[in-house]
């Protein structure tokens, strides 16, 4: 396993880190009409990637690992799955994020950035952790309402009380990210190490500003959905007869907003022609993608943790499989080509 330094701080993880957004399932649905958590199956691959050298695990307060959009009859699960995890390993050879700033009440402050949310959040966290403290602890979103310095002044009572060791922000455009470092900075607060944000080989928005900001500040960048929620993996392409597939039990079957992103004539060509150039490489589409991230991070002089939701032990492998790719800038060059429909 490599290891790479979080951002701006002395923290070293595994350069891989496993998200628990979605988690194993089983086929039979709850009384609410949710998917059931496989978690016998979800603390054994964190058990395997944990013996694999992979140090580092992500999850949030909302995440229920069956659901994207989580009824609050289901919050905090996920954040359980790894307390459980935790229980049976040494707390401190594990580096564990988390995240607040969704709803996870009814009433007025059941969610958002404020002081109150953050300190009662924080301790919720702890308790479905089994933990005295959390590592990583991140802005999900944005709470327009509440005062930036009000929220990085809490952060930092968290940090100098133990609570938390360090900061991160998701999901804030560019400016909120360096208006929050200046703030900061000025006011001599605790700064943000880490930003975690949407990116894969489909979705390059960040290229725009974020990553840019990421540099700026020395920031590293936890890529979430780096296989676009297991569009890039190919299982649901059909490549002899070049059409979808989707089964059951899938993100794809389950999820609409996953189709409606991804299943549509041009990503289908794109699929293809990776899956084509993959295969010439010896590799899997999983591979390729995690692997193209890696090189990204290189490129642009940040360090790209990819956030890899794992829900079959075989996955794992494929994932694993990646740290061992290194891919040339004539192969980058292809891939850009290949996605841009130039192939």
């Amino acid at each position: 396993m490599k290891y790479v330094k979080l951002g701006n701080s002395g923290l070293k993880v595994s350069q891989i880190c496993i998200g628990t957004w979605h988690l194993p399932l089983l086929p039979e649905k709850d009384e609410y009409g949710v998917y059931k958590v496989d978690k016998e199956t979800a603390l054994k691959i964190l058990k395997r990637a944990y013996d694999e050298g992979i140090n580092f695990i992500d999850t949030a307060n909302r995440y229920h690992g069956a659901t994207q959009k989580t009824p609050l009859t289901h919050v905090g699960f996920a954040e359980r799955v790894v307390g459980e995890f935790l229980s049976h390993v040494d707390r401190e050879s594990v580096v564990v994020s988390t995240k607040v700033r969704g709803q996870m009440a009814t009433w007025v402050n059941g969610e958002g950035l404020s002081r109150k949310h953050i300190m009662w959040q924080v301790r919720e966290s702890l308790r479905r952790l089994n933990t005295s403290y959390i590592d990583l602890y991140f802005l999900h979103w944005p709470d327009y309402d509440t005062p930036k310095l009000e929220t990085l002044r809490t952060l930092n009572n968290l940090v100098r009380n133990g609570l938390v060791y360090y900061l991160g922000i998701s999901n804030h455009p560019a400016h909120d990210i360096v208006e929050f470092m200046e703030l900061a900075d000025k006011h001599n607060l605790e700064k943000f190490t880490t930003i975690q944000e949407r990116y894969n080989l489909l979705d390059r928005e960040i290229e725009k500003d974020k990553l840019v900001v990421a540099k700026k500040y020395d920031l590293a960048l936890m890529a979430y959905s780096p296989l676009a929620e297991g569009f890039l993996t190919g299982k649901y392409v059909d490549f002899d007869k070049k059409t979808w597939k989707v089964e059951t039990l899938t993100r794809g079957a389950i999820f609409d907003d996953i189709r409606n992103r991804y299943f549509n004539e041009r990503n289908l060509k794109v699929l293809v022609g990776l899956y084509g150039f993959a295969r010439e490489r010896g590799l899997s589409l999983s591979q390729l993608a995690i692997a193209w991230l890696l090189r990204r991070g290189e490129e642009l002089g940040v360090n790209i943790i990819p956030i890899v939701g794992v829900t079959r032990m075989e996955y794992l492998d494929d994932v694993l499989g990646s740290l061992n790719v290194n891919l040339s800038s004539d192969d980058m060059r292809r891939i850009d080509e290949i996605l841009n429909g130039k192939i």
